[in-house]
């Protein structure tokens, strides 16, 4: 949805932007090709790779700044720029990105043999394999019902803790296996293993408990006028974005895990737009931006983001 994010953000030559998911820089490099020389473009990213990526390609752009970091710590990465207020857009593209599903190496897809990893970032916590040798029967089909929406997360975490006394669970083809084998109903065009594995990427990476503090974090630095674009790709994190967008825009009472500390006041938007789905063309070019849905806010100028 690049054309539909450059529209949301309306890019000013001379203006500060955030790039909180970098993934491989097709959204940072659209934003730097419409910045001037006094334009400003901070990427972040918790993926040692897509970092990597980042410096080889903007590292000597003297208008490019690229840290390692999960957006969970967005405020104290904008704040170490002193640009807190100053933000004048904000992209966040969740989710996992086609390079990662494409490495068999990172243990994301059951298309790819390989080690069981998961991990965003490899440099920190546990991968997916040591967490299901681990955890216990109960705990594994929490996260496949809640993360996955798996209508059968018990028996897959019956049979999961079952294959792990024969021997352990390490690469994404085994887990792949022990999942169909004891998936009852297979939904038609989808591999039976899809929601389990969605569910422990998830977990994996924490991904839907940081994106409240992200989205807290991306309101409060935007300056007054800034813009705040947020692509999700399943229905667990588009619902965290859509009923925080339209908390703050209400002026109603924060959601849970929201931190009590922040005001009705400091929290002020407005949606610009219904969500946005990606066109036809763009699907048919790109399946996997099938699900994709593009939400927007501003920043209105009652509120004060240089107060926490």
């Amino acid at each position: 949805m690049l054309a539909e994010v450059l529209e949301a953000l309306a890019v000013k030559p001379a203006g500060r932007y955030l790039d909180a998911t970098f993934g491989r820089g097709g959204h940072a490099a659209a934003i730097l090709a419409r910045l001037g020389t006094a334009g400003r473009l901070l990427v972040m990213d918790q993926d040692p790779e897509a970092v990597a990526s980042a410096r080889e390609r903007f590292g000597d752009d003297p208008r490019v700044v690229i840290v390692h970091a999960n957006f969970a710590r967005l405020e104290a990465v904008v704040a170490a720029q002193g640009w807190c207020g100053c933000l004048d857009g904000i992209l966040l593209d969740l989710g996992v990105s086609s390079p990662q599903l494409d490495d068999p190496h990172r243990g994301f897809s059951f298309r790819h043999d390989g080690p069981l990893d998961m991990r965003m970032d490899t440099t920190a916590g546990e991968s997916a394999a040591q967490w299901l040798a681990r955890a216990t029967e109960r705990e594994i089909a929490r996260v496949l019902r809640e993360y996955g929406e798996e209508r059968h997360a018990r028996r897959i975490a019956r049979a999961i803790v079952a294959a792990r006394r024969e021997a352990p669970i390490r690469t994404t083809a085994r887990l792949a296996e022990v999942v169909a084998a004891a998936h009852p109903a297979w939904e038609a065009g989808r591999h039976p293993a899809t929601r389990s594995f969605q569910a422990l990427r998830i977990h994996v990476n924490r991904e839907l408990e940081v994106l409240p503090e992200a989205l807290v974090q991306a309101v409060r630095v935007l300056a007054p006028g800034g813009r705040l674009a947020v692509i999700s790709f399943h229905s667990l994190e588009d619902r965290i974005v859509k009923r925080y967008l339209r908390r703050c825009a209400r002026g109603e009472a924060l959601p849970r895990g929201i931190p009590a500390r922040e005001s009705r006041r400091d929290l002020t938007l407005r949606l610009l737009g219904r969500a946005r789905r990606p066109a036809a063309a763009e699907v048919a070019a790109n399946p996997r931006a099938r699900s994709a849905v593009l939400r927007v806010a501003e920043r209105l100028p009652t509120g004060r983001p240089d107060e926490a």
